[in-house]
């Protein structure tokens, strides 16, 4: 089967600047929903307290669960729907912690039990202390951001032959990162920071190529986390898996187009650049398309038949696959033009 006939030549970088705008709007709207918003919504995970998984034997209201709980003077609690609209299960959040739980599963029943008239089944208690949500959050954070240094080393030595400065630049900037979390400064800020340091240093030793892909990966990251905050959806440790998940994802599709534009730079070395990298878009687009239709087409039914559990997962997947693709083609390779100008 021919999924693109050979020979097409689709104008993408003609409509890069368009494409910008469109990615500046969404990053713009995803930065002013997370300072709206004090940041994500911290799942038990990251933020601590207990998470409870009930399930009733008939359709139950989320009124009389409140009604039944509010007599055991929990702090904070949140009740909602979890899984299909018929499965009558919920999930029950409080920022109780770890040392005050004890016999809770067996109290919380009691209480359920007493003020639904109905059965309930406790099928999950999920503890997490503060400190330990803290941890993991932070811990969370550098994952990311080391997963971006040693991609940077890996697209420098792959496409510029620059290992040995690549990854000094990458220990210089994790030492920085290290050293700098010794004296307290907030993880979040100094991650920002040591982003923005990096794509200023890219852009002097003129690592033209992991510019490109660094850009293209926080563009993704950026964009998804945006879209949880405005669906005011919880980040857990899965959500995270899913992020690092869509980083290699994106990586992937960015490298097929820079690989055919090596080539084509090589064989048409007097064309133009825009054209070169049109023409090496366009040549990969069947594989990219293919690639990101048959994703879709998993994480898709992951979306709907997956449950309650793995519903977020997959929606930040789908998400990411959708926006990588874009960022592959009107991200990553227009960057290459900055340095035609320059």
């Amino acid at each position: 089967m021919q999924f693109i006939k050979p020979g097409i030549n689709i104008n993408f970088i003609d409509k890069r600047k368009v494409a910008a705008i469109v990615s500046a709007v969404f990053i713009l709207i995803s930065i002013g929903s997370l300072i709206l918003k004090n940041g994500p919504r911290y799942g038990v995970d990251f933020a601590g307290g207990t998470e409870i998984q009930v399930k009733f034997e008939t359709a139950t209201d989320i009124e009389n669960i409140k009604a039944g709980l509010a007599g055991m003077q929990l702090e904070d609690v949140t009740v909602q729907d979890f899984g299909e609209s018929d499965s009558n299960e919920y999930l029950i959040r409080t920022d109780l912690s770890e040392d005050q739980g004890s016999g809770l599963a067996d109290k919380v029943k009691a209480a359920l039990d007493s003020a639904t008239g109905t059965a309930a089944e406790i099928r999950r208690v999920d503890m997490v202390g503060p400190q330990v949500g803290e941890d993991l959050r932070e811990k969370a954070l550098f994952a990311m951001f080391y997963a971006l240094l040693f991609i940077t080393i890996y697209i420098s030595g792959r496409f510029e032959l620059k290992w040995m400065l690549s990854g000094v630049v990458a220990a210089a900037l994790a030492g920085a990162v290290y050293l700098l979390n010794l004296f307290d400064v907030s993880v979040p800020i100094l991650i920002v920071a040591a982003l923005l340091v990096s794509l200023v240093i890219f852009w002097f030793l003129e690592l033209k190529y992991a510019m490109g892909a660094i850009v293209a990966l926080i563009h993704d990251v950026t964009i998804t986390v945006g879209i949880f905050s405005i669906f005011d959806k919880e980040f857990t440790l899965p959500i995270i898996a899913a992020l690092l998940t869509i980083i290699g994802y994106s990586l992937n599709d960015t490298i097929i187009v820079f690989d055919r534009i090596r080539e084509n730079l090589r064989k048409y070395h007097k064309n133009p650049l825009a054209t070169i990298i049109n023409k090496s878009i366009n040549e990969t687009l069947a594989r990219t398309l293919l690639t990101s239709l048959t994703t879709l087409v998993v994480v898709i039914a992951l979306f709907v038949l997956g449950g309650g559990i793995i519903h977020d997962f997959a929606f930040a997947l789908i998400v990411g696959v959708l926006v990588g693709t874009y960022s592959s083609i009107y991200v990553a390779s227009p960057i290459l033009l900055a340095w035609q100008k320059r």
